[in-house]
């Protein structure tokens, strides 16, 4: 069965509903879940979780919040941190990946910290058998994926496109997925412009795919109450589950 991978942004509107949010949508099909760990410079993010991050930031995220969820969530739900390096170093590695692997949290996603200097973390990601996510674009050369997935653990991370999230571009994917699946057996999941109208389609020869705009923009639609927004999510993981496993 393919899989389904959620982004949600942490602590917003707050904490309390990112962790009901997160076991409603790991009990509605989603299989992994992406805690967003908000920043103010989300680079690789499009202006709807970039404006996730940048209000969660303005009601006092802190990092501590960020481990008072993934405490609640991670033992029911497969966790995973996505954020940027900056906020990573600053915590301290070490400390970091020790907090990770204490609370169950199965991998981070890093999308600024290039394969090459991911290298000097690799020892310490294996020590507290924490992932670092591997990234593949299709920008990427042959030999470049080879590098890049040769050691790669939880799963690997396509663009679909080179860009931003939410951005909607298409581009075809199957030669890369093709090479990709020819250098490792870890599972092979899209993200970056999937939605309920693209996910069959972006899960073609993939298992599975990550889904992080979508989800965003219900939360940040201010017409909806808690509960209606987590209702709106969990319909939403339930349609796309269905839809790539069609």
């Amino acid at each position: 069965m393919k899989q389904l991978v959620a982004y949600i942004t942490s602590g917003y509107p707050d904490i309390g509903f990112t962790t009901d949010l997160a076991l409603a949508l790991g009990e509605s099909g989603v299989d992994q879940l992406e805690l967003g760990v908000p920043f103010s410079d989300p680079v690789a993010d499009g202006p709807v979780i970039e404006k996730a991050n940048f209000r969660s930031l303005q009601n006092g995220f802190k990092f501590e919040d960020l481990l008072k969820v993934s405490k609640e969530v991670a033992p029911h739900v497969d966790t995973l941190w996505m954020g940027y390096f900056n906020l990573f170093y600053q915590y301290g590695m070490q400390r970091l990946l020790k907090e990770a692997a204490n609370l169950h949290v199965k991998g981070m996603i890093i999308p600024d910290l290039p394969y090459e200097e991911a290298q000097s973390y690799s020892k310490d990601f294996n020590q507290y058998n924490v992932a670092n996510i591997a990234f593949v674009a299709p920008t990427d050369s042959p030999k470049r994926i080879e590098h890049i997935v040769s050691d790669a653990k939880q799963f690997i991370y396509l663009v679909a496109y080179t860009g931003i999230t939410g951005s909607g571009k298409h581009e075809n994917l199957q030669a890369i997925l093709r090479h990709i699946k020819s250098y490792s057996h870890t599972p092979v999941y899209v993200g970056f412009g999937v939605n309920a109208n693209t996910a069959k389609e972006k899960a073609q020869g993939a298992d599975g795919v990550i889904v992080g705009s979508a989800f965003v923009t219900i939360l940040l639609d201010e017409h909806l109450s808690y509960t209606e927004k987590i209702k709106e999510c969990t319909t939403l993981a339930s349609s796309i589950k269905q839809k790539i496993n069609e």
